[in-house]
């Protein structure tokens, strides 16, 4: 053999890759890619990219990813969904033809994740076979069915006044401070025993704060079927903006299926001030208090996601409870007046009331939900009638007795009542009632059994109360269960169980 003939070895290989050629398709090939002219506060401005349509997901050589929010004849302003160093003019960007997707599945029950699907939480990658776009279209309105169903929160001030129902917006609303958050976290906490998938959206939220709120729902609650989307303060405003569309989406994927989700978002005050930044940092013109003119159509494309879909869909729902923040109580600020009109209801947390120790601070008087009694059991609609109008009553006899006694027997009679109310409806965190409580509640309080207990008695019966109604009343139970109104010997079992506790 010559030095010049290739041994065995070497004619295998060259054979092998010949073939590896010969199979590989030629032609001619195009690549379209921008450069970054400038970057910073988390928008980067790029030319080139004709072909970039709004939305986009864009891929920059660092590694980092934005999508395109504002194309301009020359440039395209992209916003940035990593907060890298080293993305600075001259970063090639790319076009990827597909938008922004977040995984979905169950795969992301029990875990924290940002809006991109990534773990928060020191795990593994959720195993997720799916993706879905952030933004999705609202279900058609042939496409949804009456919300009828309700939510238990387990807080009776909601349930017996300001019902929600499955598939309703109901906007939490109130100045800082307020309990607002804590009040979301208990209608979470309340699905324990629910077939309800949870989901909490953090918005520019303190650390600290998204990590007390996950504790504490790991601590009283049912974590393995609850996620937790968290694009905190210190994440990139990309992040932040994506943040509630990736949770609704996740929402959504088990709508689909035919389940039943409860998405709470916190907050979407902060969620518009973000979209602000972003709008000023791309040039478009301002509006009202600095906010560009869609950021109505931001939130209203978002919230008209949630709903109850039709038989045929399946009969899913996704719920909604959005949060907002007011400065002083101004409710007819410029994005809570937006929220409330987007919204099916709100109820409104009083810094006052807060202040007074009345937890949670709910103020009867300006809040509603405007699905209601509709989508309450009959029996919690026997008893929860007259309440709220009692309790107004009180309130307002209250503010009379300020200038003086009264001396009639029938006003006196009213105040002992609407004390007696509002000690009822004082409930500390993490304490969810179950219906059977609130409703036996409600009917011992409408047969005058708490109008001359302290407060602290009727904190002490209410701890008691459930065990007492499982052992005595077993026929009401089932009433409620069934979905049928009580009778009077039912009726006379529960107030006799509350009686006891």
């Amino acid at each position: 053999m010559s030095e010049a003939d290739p041994s065995p070895r070497d004619a295998e290989w060259l054979a092998r890759e010949q073939a590896r050629l010969d199979a590989l398709p030629l032609g001619p090939a195009s690549e379209s890619f921008g450069h970054v002219v400038h970057a910073a506060d988390g928008i980067a401005r790029i030319a080139g990219l004709p072909e970039v349509c709004m939305g986009e997901l864009l891929q920059f050589a660092n590694g980092a990813m934005g999508f395109a929010l504002t194309l301009d004849t020359e440039t395209v302003e992209a916003v940035v969904l990593d907060d890298l160093p080293d993305l600075g003019a001259g970063t090639r960007a790319s076009g990827t033809g597909d938008v922004v997707r977040v995984p979905v599945g169950e795969a992301l029950l029990g875990r924290v994740i940002d809006p991109l699907g990534r773990p928060l939480d020191g795990r593994p990658a959720p195993a997720c076979h799916e993706t879905w776009p952030i933004e999705r279209p609202a279900p058609a309105i042939i496409e949804r069915d009456l919300v009828s169903e309700p939510v238990e929160t387990g807080v009776l001030v909601v349930d017996a006044l300001f019902a929600l129902g499955r598939g309703q917006r109901e906007l939490v609303i109130g100045d800082r401070a307020t309990g607002k958050t804590s009040l979301a976290l208990d209608a979470i906490i309340a699905q324990k025993y629910s077939d309800m998938i949870c989901i909490y959206v953090a918005v520019g939220q303190r650390a600290s704060a998204v990590e007390r709120a996950i504790e504490a729902v790991r601590a009283h609650g049912a974590p393995e079927r609850c996620i937790f989307v968290v694009a905190p303060a210190a994440a990139a405003p990309g992040l932040q903006w994506i943040a509630p569309f990736a949770g609704f989406s996740i929402g959504e994927w088990f709508r689909a299926r035919g389940q039943h989700a409860l998405i709470v978002v916190d907050d979407l005050t902060k969620h518009a001030a973000t979209h602000r930044e972003l709008a000023l940092l791309t040039r478009e013109p301002p509006g009202r208090e600095a906010y560009p003119g869609d950021v109505f159509y931001l939130h209203a494309r978002l919230l008209e996601r949630a709903g109850k879909l039709s038989a045929e869909l399946g009969g899913g729902s996704l719920t909604a409870i959005p949060i907002a923040e007011t400065d002083a109580g101004n409710l007819s600020a410029y994005i809570p007046t937006n929220l409330i009109s987007i919204t099916d209801g709100q109820i409104v947390l009083d810094s006052r009331l807060f202040a007074a120790n009345q937890r949670p601070s709910v103020n009867v008087g300006l809040s509603v939900s405007r699905v209601g009694g509709k989508a309450q059991k009959p029996a919690m609609r026997q008893f929860s009638g007259r309440v709220r109008l009692e309790y107004a009553q009180f309130l307002e006899l209250e503010m009379f007795t300020r200038f003086g006694g009264m001396s009639d027997t029938r006003v006196k009679g009213q105040l002992a009542r609407g004390q007696a109310i509002r000690a009822l409806l004082e409930q500390p965190r993490f304490t969810p009632l179950r219906a059977i409580d609130q409703i036996a509640l409600l009917a011992a309080l409408e047969d005058g059994a708490f109008d001359t207990l302290s407060t602290q008695d009727l904190r002490a019966l209410r701890s008691k109360v459930g065990a007492r109604i499982d052992a005595g009343a077993h026929d009401a139970i089932t009433a409620i269960e069934e979905g049928r109104t009580l009778d009077d010997a039912q009726k006379s079992a529960l107030i006799r169980a509350v009686g006891n506790g």
